[in-house]
């Protein structure tokens, strides 16, 4: 039976029973399974810390995963710490840390993440679009787009976790995936990764709480850890009390409620603070607000003679806009911030100028006094 089969069989058992725990995976990690897992590997990435390419690394791989799998049956195997690497925000000073694993610990992470997402695809809700298989956030945003335009949504609340990677709570993660393996071998993993550390600026790091941002298996501890911590309390405990409609719609960390009724907008605001708070998290005040959106409140402000609010969600600017049939219809574009930073990385200060008088939009003029002053 090949590797797929095997992950094939572990997704149909983990759907067929939403209470079966399964206590033997890590036999799965092989020399096959990781051998699969190399021809996966990107071979343009960053180093870590050993500064091992991925092409080196495969220049004697069967050696090396037969002394890697070895080591891993002896208890051994400990991960390199990650190398942490700094980018910029979208649109602000502040600049996001990366954590970049070896090689080696890249294969042994991307088979665990092929393990666990063969179990949890089976759990997480639909509201949930970001890294998983044949989801992305262009079907997130429409989505919500059909929420808008189908159902009677009156208030939009726009969330900010603040620095959710870094207050990630292990202890309440290894909670989470307590649910459905019991294997303490693939636990043992886990918690190596957890604790492996950071190397920043040449300086060792011990990680107590988060996961570092850049690792093969983040973004799906992360969609464990909001599974339960959001997802699940949303559709259980939020909408069961609401007055009206209420849909969450969430990528990775990033998330929108769509309201019909506002008292459900400011309720689940307050209720979301406590909540997050028990697991570690806190929503950034100034990121997160709650505002009048959808067709009744463009028509009201098409009265009014008053300029509907518009929010910003996956890169995308969402307002109300007129069809040229005259109906109110939700649009989308890029949000200035991340129109401004493509163009600035892909033109020089010339090409800009010559864009600037081709395409007189009002965004590009915008973008072009970003770029000045950025």
């Amino acid at each position: 039976m090949t590797m797929q089969n095997k992950l094939n069989l572990i997704a149909a058992k983990a759907k067929q029973d939403a209470r079966l725990k399964f206590t033997s995976l890590v036999h799965l990690i092989n020399v096959e399974s990781l051998r699969q897992c190399y021809r996966e590997l990107k071979r343009n990435k960053a180093c870590g810390i050993d500064e091992m390419t991925v092409e080196a690394y495969g220049k004697n791989l069967e050696e090396r995963l037969t002394l890697l799998v070895s080591n891993m049956k002896a208890g051994h195997y400990r991960p390199k710490p990650v190398r942490r690497v700094y980018i910029p925000k979208p649109g602000k000073d502040e600049r996001r840390g990366l954590g970049i694993p070896a090689v080696e610990d890249k294969l042994v992470q991307l088979m665990l993440k092929k393990i666990l997402e063969s179990i949890y695809e089976a759990d997480f809700l639909d509201c949930s679009y970001g890294f998983r298989p044949n989801r992305n956030c262009h079907q997130a945003v429409k989505a919500l787009d059909e929420m808008v335009m189908t159902k009677p949504i009156n208030y939009i609340v726009e969330v900010d976790i603040r620095k959710f990677f870094d207050n990630v709570q292990h202890k309440w993660l290894l909670r989470c995936l307590e649910e459905r393996v019991e294997d303490p071998k693939i636990f043992g993993l886990i918690k190596r990764f957890l604790k492996a550390g950071v190397i920043d600026a040449g300086q060792y790091e011990a990680t107590e709480q988060g996961t570092p941002q850049g690792g093969v298996i983040s973004p799906l501890l992360a969609n464990i850890y909001l599974h339960y911590v959001l997802d699940l309390w949303f559709e259980k405990k939020v909408k069961p009390k609401s007055k009206g409609m209420m849909k969450l719609i969430r990528y990775s960390d990033d998330f929108v409620v769509c309201c019909e009724s506002e008292s459900d907008a400011i309720n689940f605001l307050d209720s979301l603070q406590q909540r997050l708070m028990k697991f570690g998290l806190s929503i950034a005040e100034d990121k997160t607000r709650i505002i009048k959106f959808g067709k009744r409140v463009w028509q009201l402000s098409e009265r009014q003679e008053a300029k509907p609010k518009s929010f910003n969600f996956l890169g995308f600017t969402h307002y109300g806009a007129k069809s040229r049939r005259g109906k109110w219809i939700m649009g989308h574009k890029t949000s200035k911030e991340n129109l401004a930073r493509k163009l600035k990385r892909s033109m020089t200060h010339e090409k800009f100028s010559m864009y600037l008088e081709r395409y007189p939009l009002p965004e590009a003029k915008i973008c072009y006094s970003l770029y000045q002053f950025n």
